[in-house]
């Protein structure tokens, strides 16, 4: 099975993939290339929730700052 490229993954996807590929990477028992593909397989999941991070804080800023007179309310459920 084709792996998918990090950023068609969702951000969930790619945290439960990157976890899987920690754990196997702290095992030690993956042969130097299988690591290496691994290790750099998780740098590209990295930096792509990284940047969903990011964009995600800038779209909570600009909503934050079209209203930032309004009052905060308690959230439930």
């Amino acid at each position: 099975m084709a792996l998918k490229k990090p950023e068609n993954m969702l951000y969930e996807e790619a945290i439960n993939e990157l976890e899987h590929i920690v754990g196997q990477l702290e095992i030690g028992e993956l042969p130097l290339e299988e690591a290496l593909k691994q290790f750099e397989r998780g740098i590209s999941l990295a930096r792509s929730n990284s940047g969903k991070l990011q964009k995600a804080q800038q779209q909570v800023n600009i909503l934050m700052q079209q209203d930032a007179q309004a009052p905060l309310q308690e959230f439930n459920e």
